[in-house]
């Protein structure tokens, strides 16, 4: 020991070597528990994000896209239709829409339909004949209604005199070789003993989509159009019409048809068992359709 220095006061610096060990324990321990606590949580971290992964990817997945060829009178409710329906089912529908003829021959020769929405019965039993669809298949998705309507207001009464007057140079109706709201119309104008007076002024439209533009631009003042086209939650749109009684033309029940191409795909069965369902009817009735 150096002189000056006294022998306790070295000696008190120290600290017992059994405190020592007790300290490097307890932070040892302490240290340990927070490695296990972070790697609890790490682990179940890791884990919420990989089951937060897989749905997401399974959802995708499992999300199919569905063909769809839909009668032209239908188009605007189908519309609706398929943005609830992706809504409820995550599954995309992609719309073909043109005359129910028109669509028939498009299967016929191999388009990659799925489901077949027709605006009668007896082209998807044609479908059914031709080996394309099980009879079991077809069902009644919709009634339709026939107007007669002008873009121009209160020139269509509510009787449809207007079709006996001379006033107007063209009535536009649809094709009615493949439209069935065309057939529906020639046979209200036979039924009224009008067909013979005004078939020099009649234009045909190659669906109905094509009728409904052919009296909105002005090129025909009148037109034989579904009411699904003039009217939305009971509001008709601008112009005057008259709704044809059934009692005038044969019912227009129309069908759908799941094909046999779209018989294995969970997207176009869950959307011909939606179409079926109170929702869809709910959206259906809104454009005049009865069932």
């Amino acid at each position: 020991m150096q002189e000056g220095y006294p022998e306790h006061a070295a000696s008190s610096t120290q600290i017992p070597m059994a405190s020592t060990a007790v300290y490097r324990l307890n932070w040892q321990s302490s240290m340990e528990r927070d490695m296990t606590s972070r790697s609890v949580l790490q682990c179940l971290l890791s884990t919420l994000i990989t089951l937060f992964l897989s749905s997401v990817i399974g959802a995708v997945a499992w999300a199919q896209e569905v063909h769809v060829a839909v009668a032209a009178n239908f188009s605007q409710p189908m519309t609706l239709l398929a943005a609830a329906f992706e809504k409820k089912t995550g599954h995309h529908a992609i719309l073909s829409q043109g005359s129910t003829g028109s669509l028939y021959a498009q299967i016929t020769h191999g388009a990659p339909y799925e489901v077949f929405l027709a605006a009668d019965e007896s082209v998807p039993a044609r479908v059914v004949n031709d080996g394309l669809a099980q009879a079991g298949q077809v069902f009644v998705y919709a009634i339709g209604r026939l107007a007669l309507w002008s873009s121009a207001p209160q020139r269509v009464d509510p009787q449809g005199a207007v079709l006996a007057r001379e006033d107007f140079k063209h009535l536009a109706i649809a094709n009615p070789k493949t439209a069935p709201y065309g057939a529906a119309a020639m046979s209200v104008l036979k039924n009224l003993g009008l067909l013979e007076s005004l078939k020099d002024r009649l234009v045909e439209g190659e669906s109905i989509t094509q009728t409904f533009q052919f009296v909105s631009t002005g090129n025909a003042e009148l037109g034989f159009v579904a009411l699904s086209q003039i009217q939305q939650d009971e509001q008709p749109v601008a112009g005057s019409f008259w709704l044809v009684p059934e009692s005038l033309h044969a019912p227009i029940r129309q069908a759908a048809v799941l094909l046999k191409q779209g018989e294995k795909n969970e997207a176009a069965r869950s959307l011909v068992n939606y179409l079926q369902s109170d929702e869809a009817r709910a959206i259906i009735r809104r454009f005049g359709y009865a069932f």
